[in-house]
């Protein structure tokens, strides 16, 4: 397989001028639970991603049933070290059904006040830090109130609990809307060649003319791109594959590389516990496609030329 040179092994990247720097690739941690590693094993995992430039960690409240920002917790109580090596980034307003929370009644988003700042309370708790890098908003809230939010985050980040703030699977007018009240660090959207919607509803043009990179979750389209049996998706795969051949380089680093060509400066998230699927993520910041091969896998993904 290849491997990414030495020196490109630990690219970083500023969400914004001046603000918070994360590293190039974040390493997803909602699938955590399903890992089923001893603390060892999740020291080990931590430790390797660290040594690939990984430093950033992303979490949220409710991944895992609520679990696993204690399972990662566990692993840095082990070895307190391993803390000031990271960026910790996690997500809140969203109160899932749980046997965990028995008074939730039902799903629902709860952006007050006093919830985020609960919120934050029990992910330091759990992940026993004393703060959060990156602290975002899961969900627009369509009872959110934008002085409300911006409040709380300041008395947070005043108290030295949480660094930096920001969003995720918001529009670019609630982005803004909000980071009018206080400077957020990114928005966090669901991008990948099988979903190419924030390309074209404003949501990277608006973050482009903020100098604000947005966060990517499911940049692999959440397996998809490896399994999908329908014609779009076979044309799709086959379209990336052909360009990985021509580049030489793993299917999956060619993914990451064209999502990392767009000026906005996306910030991939991996889903994976494997290393090897790591270490294909952070070669995919080594190499730059060529433009033509950029738009070869938009015709693809999109099943029409450019007009």
């Amino acid at each position: 397989m290849p491997q990414a040179p030495a020196e490109l092994l630990f690219p970083r990247i500023p969400t914004r001028e001046g603000g918070l720097e994360l590293s190039r690739i974040v390493a997803g941690m909602w699938r955590m639970v399903e890992w089923d590693m001893p603390v060892a094993a999740r020291i080990d995992f931590i430790e390797q991603c660290l040594a690939l430039g990984v430093t950033t960690f992303d979490h949220a409240d409710i991944y895992g049933n609520y679990g696993v920002e204690e399972l990662f917790g566990e692993a840095l109580r082990a070895q307190p070290s391993l803390r000031d090596r990271m960026e910790l980034v996690s997500k809140c307003g969203i109160k899932l059904l749980s046997n965990k929370h028995p008074g939730h009644s039902i799903q629902h988003y709860d952006t007050s006040a006093s919830h985020l700042m609960r919120s934050a309370e029990e992910s330091l708790r759990k992940l026993g830090t004393d703060r959060l890098d990156l602290l975002l908003i899961h969900r627009p809230d369509p009872l959110m109130e934008f002085d409300e939010i911006a409040a709380a985050f300041t008395r947070l980040k005043q108290d030295g609990k949480v660094l930096h703030f920001g969003v995720s699977n918001f529009t670019r007018h609630q982005f803004e809307s909000l980071n009018r009240r206080i400077p957020l660090a990114t928005n966090q959207v669901e991008f990948s060649p099988l979903h190419t919607a924030p390309m074209f509803d404003e949501t990277f043009d608006g973050l482009q003319d903020l100098g604000v990179a947005p966060m990517i979750w499911s940049p692999l389209g959440g397996g998809r791109l490896f399994g999908a049996q329908d014609e779009h998706g076979a044309a799709l795969r086959q379209a990336i594959q052909d360009v990985a051949e021509r580049v030489d380089k793993p299917f999956c680093s060619v993914v990451f590389a064209w999502i990392m060509r767009l000026p906005c400066r996306p910030i991939p998230l991996t889903g994976s516990g494997r290393i090897a699927a790591i270490r294909e993520a952070v070669l995919g910041a080594s190499f730059e496609l060529e433009r033509e091969d950029w738009f070869r896998i938009l015709r693809a993904a999109r099943g029409h030329e450019v007009a």
